[in-house]
């Protein structure tokens, strides 16, 4: 991932004063402009959708017609929001990717000297970085899961809910602050290690080996289950409250903040370390 020549930033090196508002919008639209010049941006977004809803769709139509095959009980206490969001575990992976390579692609291809000339102040750039993709990544998670619901829905036939069910709501807002939060976790994690090959070989096993159920292994599990992506799955009811193996000891929105404190100190880390050290 290489990014346009760095020019310098209008306002970039302003004071205090007035000039800092124009400061943080200039590095802010420099920081756009660059992102959408990549084309890895694009694809990795429009990956995320795409996989996400047509995995959506797959699984819903899988637990559809396996439904009659189920206990007795499990029947009972089947939760259409599992087969629904399911498809984020590994929908996800392309936006962890783009989340990467936001700053990663910065370090390996060493246009971040350029950068960094441009935009003297790191903590400006770094924020810039973060300001700039924030918001679409966001726009993007939106859709993706808006996108997966409903496809999901049409895969699962006569057990689909609709949006307004109980408990769909919180897990369609906590799938959207989920996918944002992992993708700037990733950001922060890539800024810490600089380096985007290092940050994905860490990353995707993770994330990949957590969501095929390596978190619910007793034996891993009272320490897995505290993982930023463990702990963001509750809220999406991909898991079993009050199953002693595929349950966990805290609720949804507890869940979510322990993932907030995750993205927080990748993100906290990943300036500090910018600052303290030569590009």
């Amino acid at each position: 991932m290489t990014g346009p020549e760095a020019t310098p930033v209008a306002g970039a090196e302003a004071g205090p004063a007035g000039g800092t508002t124009a400061a943080v919008r200039g590095v802010v639209a420099a920081e756009w402009t660059k992102i959408w010049s990549l084309r890895s941006t694009v694809w990795a977004l429009l990956l995320t959708v795409a996989l996400s809803t047509g995995l959506g769709y797959l699984i819903g139509r899988t637990f559809s017609t396996s439904f009659h095959d189920l206990p007795p009980g499990q029947q009972e206490n089947f939760d259409p929001l599992f087969p629904t969001f399911y498809g984020l575990t590994l929908g996800q992976l392309p936006l962890v990717v783009f989340g990467v390579l936001l700053v990663g692609g910065e370090y390996g291809s060493g246009t971040i000297r350029a950068s960094l000339a441009a935009v003297p102040r790191r903590g400006l750039f770094y924020g810039g970085k973060v300001l700039a993709a924030a918001p679409l990544v966001l726009a993007v998670s939106a859709v993706t899961v808006l996108a997966t619901f409903h496809a999901a829905q049409a895969g699962l036939g006569p057990y689909r809910i609709s949006l307004g069910a109980d408990g769909a709501p919180t897990a369609v807002v906590g799938a959207c602050l989920y996918l944002t939060l992992i993708c700037l976790f990733a950001t922060g994690a890539a800024t810490m290690l600089r380096s985007s090959a290092g940050s994905l070989a860490i990353l995707l096993p993770i994330l990949f080996l957590g969501s095929q159920g390596v978190g619910n292994l007793p034996q891993l599990k009272p320490v897995l289950q505290y993982l930023p992506d463990q702990a963001g799955m509750v809220i999406m009811h991909l898991t079993l409250p009050g199953d002693p193996r595929f349950g966990r000891d805290y609720g949804p929105w507890t869940g979510m903040g322990i993932l907030v404190l995750w993205t927080a100190a990748a993100l906290i880390g990943g300036y500090l370390v910018m600052r303290r050290r030569d590009a």
